[in-house]
């Protein structure tokens, strides 16, 4: 969102994307405008961040989140490139390991003209790390804006008929051990939801053919998306669960459950993004780690737009208690809704920002 409004306003804009994993990579081939580019971030060595800078030159240099490279941040700014932070996040742990080193904090943070942060806890802590307190400001996350991911509508409204009357719930992007943790939750629910289908798309869908197995092996019945012809396999009546063990489908998978679990949140890896669900109208669960998006999670979970639970048992329970109650489920869709709505940065603002600090030169 931020690139296509700076090129609204300012057409003649080119801009480098970079990221570091291959499946970053591709999933930039998918997202990005034709004439945007994408490349690998350079090695942090002096050599490598010196021939990416005199071929690539650029006018500004935009780092997200707390993606911190000090050789390349540092040669950018000896350069005189202007740089910009837009949505910051600093967690407690983060600020903690900065601090045996708060020369370095000082040094790095006070490299950027402006910092945009996602929320006041982190805007305290940069400053507390050196930064400049003219130089910052709150502006809400940049995540809430990603648009929803669609989906084939004639392949939607077939499972929806062929899963019509049944009750069915989602596990997204699942970590080892999360499965289990689901498949536990799948049998508390299902005592009182005659043909529950739990469907779980894991966040490495590479995973599948261990998932499978563990899921069997807890003699549940299953299909697996990846496998057979086509489309791969769809649940029939005695399925239980459904491997959505595939890639770009999770448009699909949310709007065909009302309920769905977030994971990496009981995984201990830092929880995933809840604006897609919230906006497609699933009632959000999620596990007790939520650092990646801590203030996102706060203010679901204070509005009562997400519900937290610690384990295979809460979520079975949570899941019943849901699926057998649309008011309850409404509510919290509604209340999630407005969270999202109240988190999404003016882009406008953002994208001016940025482009003064060109203007503005070296």
């Amino acid at each position: 969102p931020l690139i296509d409004e700076v090129r609204r306003q300012a057409p003649q804009m080119t801009c480098l994307v970079t990221t570091g994993t291959v499946t970053s990579a591709r999933r930039m081939a998918e997202l990005l405008p034709e004439d945007c580019i994408h490349q690998f971030v350079p090695v942090d060595t002096g050599g490598a961040v010196r021939r990416f800078l005199d071929h690539w030159r650029p006018d500004l240099a935009v780092w997200v989140e707390s993606e911190f490279w000090p050789g390349l941040m540092v040669a950018v700014a000896r350069r005189g490139t202007p740089m910009m932070l837009v949505n910051a996040r600093v967690s407690a742990r983060s600020a903690r390991r900065w601090a045996w080193a708060p020369g370095m904090a000082a040094a790095l943070v006070r490299l950027f003209r402006r910092i945009v942060t996602q929320d006041t806890e982190t805007t305290a802590r940069l400053v507390a790390m050196g930064a400049d307190p003219g130089r910052v400001r709150e502006g809400g996350n940049l995540k809430a804006l990603i648009p929803v991911p669609g989906c084939d509508a004639g392949e939607l409204e077939a499972l929806r008929a062929a899963l019509a009357g049944r009750p069915v719930w989602l596990a997204a992007s699942t970590h080892a051990p999360e499965e289990a943790a689901v498949a536990e939750a799948h049998r508390v629910a299902a005592r009182s939801l005659p043909g529950l289908l739990t469907i779980v798309a894991p966040r490495h869908p590479e995973r599948g053919g261990e998932i499978a197995a563990l899921l069997a092996g807890q003699g549940l019945a299953l299909a697996q998306r990846s496998q057979g012809r086509s489309r791969g396999e769809v649940p029939g009546p005695e399925t239980q669960v459904w491997l959505a063990d595939t890639l770009g489908e999770m448009g699909l998978w949310l709007r065909l459950a009302p309920v769905a679990f977030i994971g990496g949140s009981i995984a201990a890896r830092g929880g995933h993004n809840p604006f897609e669900p919230a906006a497609l109208g699933a009632a959000i669960l999620h596990g007790p780690s939520s650092g990646n998006f801590a203030p996102a999670y706060a203010a679901l979970n204070e509005a009562g737009g997400a519900r937290s639970v610690a384990d295979g048992a809460e979520m079975g329970a949570a899941v019943a208690a849901l699926l057998e109650s649309e008011e309850t489920r409404r509510s919290m869709t509604d209340a999630a809704g407005a969270v999202r709505k109240r988190l999404e940065p003016d882009v406008a603002t953002l994208a001016r920002e940025a482009l003064a600090l060109i203007e503005a030169g070296p």
